[in-house]
């Protein structure tokens, strides 16, 4: 035995080191007896899933007030709670151009002030009766929600009416969300996943809506005014441009009277229908994103996709998942657990209204990203070349099928559930009967979508990372042509995601 900084006397380590010796020689007698004794232990597989219990979705009622807001009520008695959750049909995507993040701000601030109440008093109100409010924006719609017990079901309703309809847009409100929305924007500047994702999806959707950041730039949040957001607001929160789903421990008709006595006197009214911008069609390109200081690389590869009420969305989705998702993930298993290149794999697909996207990411260590970008492209096409084995498919299956009574344990939760079905416009058997539709899906099936909506050939790859140490890398890869922008000089909104350098301002009234 040696210490850093001292050793023993040699007589101790001579009398230490026979003592070692012969416990050594101990030990491997007893192995060997116990080898002798003791058959080798069988390989066995993990445990394969649980039986999936039986879950029905509970009774609901859809109807239409006389203003054209659609009211949906589900009824679920398990505990005393109602969840209350407006969806309205407009989001990002209809941001005007040069003022995005427009959706974004007016559902930030829904809850910061009605005509009638601070935000504060909506704060400190919510509180008191033990509930929960919130608001946000998506690509394609925008909501809010209200959670409440059972004895405050009517308050609770005339809370959620009340944000939707009447909010006040404080201009001292705007300024505080408009510096929180630009702090995000400097804190994603420095996050190479942050940028990663944003880039792709440009990339990807070129200058259809989808494309363009959701959250803004930082011009455009400096040119939103109070009067955009009352525009915005009085064009798209209609009745007849909105959902609203009640969930809980209520009757089909206390939800029904409550919902027509709070909700009837909002007017009705015309809702502009957005001009239509097809995303480009999928094509080849590489996209460089400079990043110096960086030590691993994020990757991005994928292409266009489709909506969300396509016929195959749910075998393409499950096929998704056998790449890079719960229940399968090849990815992760060649990327991290053969080769030991990252320690996250995964591949999704982002199914909205219009269009779709399938992207498959991770980030790896910079010196291996060629190696590491090849392996994801080679994983691509094995989807396409090999049918996929029936002991994949029921993994990913089990996991989906297992993992549904989850989606749908809880009053909010089931009504995102159900507000997300009829916002796409599919019947609500698309809930009753998801566990057996996932179940049906053949390993024919997920060769037959790969093979029709993978192409592998057409990849947008995003990488962002110290280029100077990769970039040449990418010819040993097949990917010898590349654009190359610095992060400093990243422009969302140009067509080579590069910035214009601005004139510099003329010297006015300088002396010669």
């Amino acid at each position: 035995m040696h210490y850093r900084g001292q050793s023993l006397p040699v007589r101790s380590m001579g009398t230490l080191a026979a003592r070692a010796v012969a416990c050594l020689a101990a030990a491997l007698v007893a192995v060997s007896v116990a080898a002798a004794q003791v058959p080798a232990w069988p390989a066995e597989s993990p445990p394969g899933p649980l039986p999936a219990r039986d879950v029905k979705f509970p009774p609901y009622e859809i109807r239409t007030l006389p203003n054209g807001l659609q009211v949906v009520v589900v009824l679920h008695h398990e505990q005393p709670i109602v969840s209350l959750r407006m969806l309205v049909r407009a989001g990002a995507a209809n941001d005007p151009t040069g003022k995005q993040g427009l959706a974004s701000m007016v559902s930030s601030l829904l809850d910061q002030g009605t005509k009638s109440r601070s935000a504060a008093q909506i704060a400190d109100t919510i509180d008191s009766i033990g509930g929960g409010l919130g608001a946000g924006a998506g690509s394609d719609l925008s909501f809010a929600n209200v959670l409440v017990m059972k004895d405050s079901f009517g308050f609770g309703l005339e809370l959620l009416s009340d944000v939707i309809r009447n909010p006040a847009f404080a201009p001292e409100e705007l300024e505080r969300q408009r510096q929180q929305a630009l702090s995000g924007l400097r804190v994603g500047d420095e996050s190479p996943d942050y940028v990663a994702g944003l880039v792709f999806e440009r990339l990807v959707y070129g200058f259809h809506p989808y494309g363009l950041p959701a959250t803004g730039t930082r011009e455009s949040l400096a040119a939103i005014t109070t009067e955009d957001l009352r525009v915005f607001h009085d064009r798209y929160y209609r009745p007849n441009n909105a959902i609203l789903a009640i969930v809980g421990d209520t009757t089909v008709e206390e939800a029904f009277v409550a919902a027509g006595r709070v909700f009837d006197s909002w007017g009705r009214g015309p809702v502009p229908v957005p001009a239509v911008v097809e995303p480009p069609a999928p094509t080849r390109r590489v996209v460089i994103v400079n990043k110096p200081d960086a030590v691993q690389t994020e990757i991005r590869v994928g292409h266009l996709g489709i909506p969300r009420n396509d016929p195959d969305y749910l075998a393409f989705d499950l096929a998704v998942k056998i790449l890079g998702g719960q229940g399968g993930n090849r990815l992760q298993w060649v990327l991290r657990s053969e080769r030991g290149l990252t320690y996250d794999a995964s591949a999704d697909i982002q199914a909205l209204k219009e269009a779709g996207d399938f992207a498959a990411e991770t980030s790896t260590r910079t010196e291996t990203t060629a190696e590491a970008l090849r392996i994801v492209i080679d994983e691509i096409n094995r989807m396409q070349r090999e049918p996929v084995s029936s002991r994949e498919l029921a993994s990913a299956q089990a996991y989906l099928a297992g993992s549904f009574p989850l989606t749908i344990e809880t009053p909010d939760a089931i009504a995102a559930q159900v507000l997300n079905v009829l916002f796409y416009q599919l019947p609500l058997t698309e809930i009753e009967t998801y566990r057996e539709r996932v179940n049906a899906i053949t390993p024919g099936d997920i060769q037959r979508v790969a093979r029709k909506y993978l192409r592998p050939d057409r990849l947008s790859v995003v990488l962002v990372g110290n280029a100077a140490q990769f970039a040449d890398q990418l010819k040993g890869v097949g990917f010898d042509q590349y654009e190359l922008v610095n992060l400093s000089d990243l422009d969302l909104t140009s067509a080579d995601f590069r910035r214009v350098p601005q004139p510099a301002p003329a010297n006015v009234g300088a002396r010669p």
